[in-house]
């Protein structure tokens, strides 16, 4: 596809930081914690979909009633110890490094913003980016291209021509719909 990128979005987990196996340490704690069986695969499959989404999930399918919402934030808490083991990708930090300055750039992921911008903080990403976008600021989720969508609105760059980097199969389709240019970062 030729055409000028004047823009750059990046998903947080899994493709700026390396956060997933973390997630993954909260997530046994949560769901043990509550009966529900959730498997490595099955949450590594379900990358970029918002936790009170697949608690949800997870309830409806097991029948075991949670409150989701509260659910999710109990696995957000259950986070935070883990969080000073996440380290930033280098191949897509150096990526953003050498087009700071260039072209705005922005952050849209499944996260909520109580643990993104904590954690972009923490590696020293925060500078990179004009916007971060999270689950709580759009209805639909990825793979809807809502976020990603609203990512290119608040950079104020037309989403053709905007370049999106993910790490996952929903997030892929998300910027497809969105009719971005986009980059697979396990590919790279």
């Amino acid at each position: 596809m030729n055409r000028k990128i004047k823009g750059l979005i990046f998903d947080c987990d899994g493709t700026l930081v390396d956060s997933m196996p973390a997630h993954w340490l909260a997530w046994e704690e949560v769901t043990k914690r509550h009966g529900l069986k959730f498997t490595k695969d099955r949450f590594y499959a379900l990358g970029g979909v918002p936790s009170w989404q697949i608690i949800e999930m997870l309830s409806q399918e097991q029948g075991i009633p949670v409150d989701a919402n509260a659910v999710s934030h109990e696995k957000e808490e259950a986070y935070l110890p883990y969080m000073d083991q996440v380290q930033p990708l280098l191949p897509v930090v150096s990526i953003v490094r050498e087009w700071h300055g260039r072209v705005p750039m922005s952050v849209a992921t499944g996260g909520v913003r109580s643990i993104i911008k904590p954690l972009l903080d923490q590696v020293g990403l925060s500078q990179y980016f004009e916007a971060i976008v999270t689950s709580e600021d759009v209805v639909n989720q990825k793979p809807a291209p809502d976020i990603f969508l609203e990512a290119a609105r608040m950079i104020q760059v037309s989403p053709d021509h905007c370049r999106a980097y993910e790490d996952t199969d929903l997030g892929m389709q998300a910027i497809i719909a969105a009719g971005m240019d986009a980059v697979d970062v396990r590919e790279m």
